[in-house]
């Protein structure tokens, strides 16, 4: 996998108890080494300029230097294990434009297994944080891994900021999916994914996306908005926006 590929696939979220919603939207992702980050570049592809498609570092972390950020990341938050490739999930620039509501940084040992994972979480306020995930004792992260962290972080009106996060990560090169679930008092609250089918990052398949998929980032603040109001409609519980969590970074 040590090159950048697209996938193409869904984004889908199942709100369950009482009051039920759910919805699958078609999406797209790139995911690559950063080591390698300057092979995004391509005719319609740009690294930190506009293009049709574009991936800026100013996008992610601090918004200098990617790489280095994130292994200062790894390091100072105790993830040692992570001395191999690290890996970035998140969408690109489509015209400039892009809003990712949650990112994935990949960290790997030199044998290539993973250790960490960064999940780099936006919402709608421009706020942002960050969940480290582990497994006990830097295990190796499996298929099988459940990795678990509260919940710190406002994200929806609709729900409070508490209980817990249960991710899970499959998948190979050529297909990935991140399952997240949302616990609330030991009871299943909500259930969301992020799947996708990989394909070479090539100028062919960068224009079959925009033709098929060219709304997407345009679209993903549009759809959060346009659910938020079916569950207002619901007569969903609604929350007030609490101020952000003191640290940037939770494990």
């Amino acid at each position: 996998m040590n090159k950048p590929w697209l996938y193409k696939g869904r984004v889908g979220h199942a709100r369950l108890g009482e009051k039920q919603n759910a919805f699958v939207y078609n999406s797209f992702f790139i995911c690559f080494p950063l080591s390698q980050r300057q092979q995004l570049a391509s005719r319609l592809f740009s690294v930190n300029r506009w293009n049709l498609f574009s991936w800026h570092e100013k996008d992610h972390g601090d918004g200098v230097d990617a790489q280095q950020w994130i292994r200062t990341l790894f390091t100072k938050h105790g993830a040692t294990a992570v001395d191999g490739e690290i890996y970035l999930q998140a969408m690109p620039r489509i015209f400039g434009y892009v809003f990712n509501p949650v990112s994935f940084w990949y960290g790997h040992d030199r044998q290539g297994q993973l250790r960490a994972v960064l999940c780099e979480v936006r919402n709608t306020f421009g706020e942002q944080h960050r969940y480290l995930l582990q497994a006990p004792d830097q295990a190796v992260i499996t298929d099988a891994t459940a990795l678990h962290s509260e919940k710190v972080f406002h994200v929806s009106p609709f729900y409070p900021v508490s209980g817990e996060y249960r991710f899970r990560f499959t998948g190979s090169a050529q297909t990935r999916r991140v399952a997240i679930d949302y616990w609330q008092a030991d009871v299943l609250a909500l259930k969301t994914y992020v799947s996708g089918k990989a394909c070479e990052l090539t100028d062919q398949h960068i224009l079959t996306t925009l033709m098929q998929l060219g709304w997407t980032t345009v679209m993903v603040v549009w759809r959060i908005h346009w659910q938020a109001l079916r569950l207002w409609l619901k007569g969903v519980t609604f929350h007030r926006k609490p101020s952000p969590p003191s640290l940037e970074t939770t494990r």
